[in-house]
């Protein structure tokens, strides 16, 4: 890959979560010095366990993290669609050696903290990379310069006294830089601060997340095996993470009551209630988590920002996704790999690399976005809909299951 050089134009990427990072990654790979800014004080990855399919696997891997991240991820063997009431499997198919095989990299689960632990390293290890935290964006202007930002410094919590006789809490600067990337997240401010003041879509579901060690999940949970039950109006995911030593466990709830917040504690009697007629394993992997977080689930419709200038948006920021498919992370993994190559292809004329980027992106993150949504819609059926899902998931068998999605695993960014 190139080396950053001297005179290579400055991007910055609002947001250091895993989306921020990876394209901070590859593009400081690609030639260009790269400005992290991140709202938080303290990077902490939200959320418990990540599916790195073979699409973003292959991603990771070019970038040189495969030895890093050997140690920290696992290889579930398999998977299992179960039905929620009987505990019947419905379809088994294989997720180990044979998928690495069959697409030239490999199923990966991981906790998101350890994910984000190897690439932050792999980033402060990169010279071309600067990260701050404590720094919001509040604005970005196209001039013919560059980008103007509007910065707004956290003084709580950063060691910073705000000035003599001021109760000031934060204070403004501005930036110029020859470019901007949004990828901060669903409530997305490098979007707004680009024009869109819309809201995410709430799409009625809630998740509630736990992780459960090993050693304490029930006996009819495998610990090698990636688990999906469905049922009326909810479903459950579990698979290893911690290099197996916990079982991370996601259990997602049709839920008109959803609200805004990203994450809180959760009454684990609640679930116990939604999930009394579920068969007994399931029941006992709930009843094994100490405490659950729950989050509002939503998305937004694909954006990548107003289609002029050296600005763009990138990850849930462009295209948040519902999780149905296994694929917000890893299509913000795919997009930092196109963004950089479209850069390295013009790096003289980073607007003409965003809309390459972009055009590149926009049918096939939207087409995720809608198989996630359908997917959501199937996994909750109930009744007669409900039987024929399990029938129609019986008759395609495991290994269909897996390869009816050939065309988002055997992508190459």
């Amino acid at each position: 890959m190139a080396r950053p050089m001297a005179d290579a134009p400055r991007i910055a990427i609002a947001g250091a979560g895993i989306a921020g990072l990876t394209a901070a990654l590859a593009l400081a790979r690609a030639g260009n010095p790269v400005s992290l800014i991140e709202q938080s004080a303290v990077l902490e990855e939200v959320g418990a366990g990540i599916q790195l399919t073979p699409n973003a696997s292959r991603v990771l891997i070019g970038l040189g993290l495969r030895d890093a991240l050997a140690p920290l991820v696992v290889t579930p063997a398999g998977m299992d669609v179960r039905a929620g009431g009987s505990g019947a499997v419905l379809a088994s198919g294989p997720l180990g050696p044979e998928i690495e095989a069959a697409y030239g990299a490999p199923w990966w689960v991981v906790h998101r903290a350890d994910l984000q632990a190897v690439l932050l390293q792999a980033c402060r290890n990169e010279p071309a990379i600067s990260l701050e935290t404590g720094l919001r964006l509040v604005s970005a202007t196209p001039l013919e310069s560059g980008i103007s930002l509007i910065l707004e410094r956290s003084l709580s919590g950063t060691g910073e006294s705000p000035p003599s006789g001021s109760d000031a809490v934060s204070a403004q600067e501005k930036r110029l830089v020859s470019a901007l990337v949004g990828a901060d997240g669903l409530w997305s401010a490098a979007r707004k601060a680009l024009g869109d003041k819309n809201l995410p879509h709430n799409r009625s579901r809630t998740a509630w997340r736990a992780t459960v060690p090993v050693d304490t999940a029930p006996p009819g949970i495998p610990r090698d095996r990636v688990g999906l039950w469905l049922g009326a109006g909810a479903h459950l995911v579990h698979y290893p993470v911690k290099a197996g030593r916990l079982i991370n466990l996601v259990a997602i709830l049709s839920d008109p009551s959803s609200g805004e917040s990203w994450s809180g504690p959760g009454d684990k009697m609640v679930l116990v209630r939604r999930f009394r007629n579920w068969a007994e394993p399931a029941r006992a992997l709930i009843a094994a988590a100490d405490s659950f977080l729950t989050w509002p689930l939503g998305d937004r419709d694909t954006w990548f920002g107003p289609g002029e200038g050296a600005v763009t948006l990138m990850g849930d920021a462009a295209h948040p996704m519902l999780p149905f498919l296994a694929q917000g992370g890893a299509m913000a993994i795919e997009d930092a790999a196109v963004l950089a190559r479209e850069v390295q292809a013009t790096p003289g004329d980073l607007a003409a690399a965003f809309r390459r980027y972009e055009a590149a992106r926009r049918a096939r993150v939207a087409a995720v976005q809608r198989g996630a949504r359908v997917n959501g819609r199937i996994y909750h059926l109930d009744g007669p809909l409900g039987f024929a899902r399990d029938t129609a998931i019986r008759l395609m068998g495991g290994k269909h299951l897996v390869s009816s999605y050939d065309w988002i695993y055997r992508h190459k960014a």
